[in-house]
């Protein structure tokens, strides 16, 4: 088993994954130590499962909330409990098998190397993915590379990356957004307005089918809407922001350093 962080460690929140979630974290552990997991609300039996493997292994730790909050809530209530124990970067990663543990620390020693960046996954998609989907994330991230004044966010959906836990803490308090499918785009958007450089890996991602286990809880009309509300409330803050972000800019100050 890898050795014990005293800094970095693997955040995986899961709803409903099923018998995916027990490989997703063996995985994990296998590359890192530790992996803390937050089972969001789950009522198909994993969380109770996962106590039990955690009572034999002092290199997991796992969190079961009562209801169901959202991806992003699961998320903040783990870099809560990570920034108490005196983390400060989290490696978050899907439940469901899409992204790739074997690239773990290669993720974290680019942390390591440059703590004060969030370290962003760029998907290489394969024959698996959804066409639909694929499309769709340009859209998103266009309006990212607007939002950010284009300060270099390779991928605004692609949820396996290291944050820190500080600054993610920092702007998820201050309002009631980011709980849900927003999460992962509306982080990096602000974070990248607090300062924080985007640095980006390539990293595969995979599109389970249900023989092989894959479970999504991604509705196309749903979660479409959420984030077209959720980068119109960015770009409004954006044109109040855009004179700082171009002074930023002009001077190459964070997050347009080199």
């Amino acid at each position: 088993m890898p050795d014990v962080s005293p800094t970095h460690l693997v955040l995986i929140p899961s709803y409903n994954t099923g018998e995916r979630l027990f490989s997703t974290v063996s995985a994990a552990r296998a590359q890192w130590s530790p992996v803390w997991v937050v089972v969001d609300g789950s009522t198909d039996g994993t969380g109770e499962r996962l106590q039990q493997m955690a009572e034999a292994d002092p290199g997991l730790r796992v969190w079961l909330l009562p209801a169901n909050q959202g991806k992003g809530a699961a998320v903040l209530h783990g870099l809560r409990a990570a920034q108490e124990a005196g983390y400060t970067h989290v490696l978050t990663m899907d439940s469901d098998g899409q992204h790739p543990a074997d690239l773990i620390p290669a993720f974290m020693q680019a942390s390591l190397a440059r703590p004060e960046t969030m370290v962003l996954g760029r998907p290489i998609f394969d024959s698996s993915a959804p066409l639909l989907r694929v499309r769709g994330r340009k859209l998103s991230n266009g309006w990212t590379h607007l939002e950010t004044l284009f300060a270099g966010i390779g991928d605004s959906l692609y949820g396996f990356r290291v944050y820190p836990v500080a600054g993610l803490i920092a702007v998820m308090s201050r309002q009631p957004w980011m709980r849900r499918f927003d999460f992962d785009t509306e982080a990096v958007v602000r974070l990248a307005w607090r300062g924080v450089k985007p640095v980006n890996i390539d990293a595969p991602v995979k599109y389970l089918t249900a023989e092989e286990g894959g479970v999504s809880h991604f509705r196309y009309v749903r979660d479409n809407v959420l984030l077209s509300w959720m980068h119109t409330r960015l770009m409004f803050e954006f044109v109040l922001r855009l004179p700082a972000l171009l002074w930023r800019r002009f001077r190459g100050l964070p997050p347009f350093q080199p």
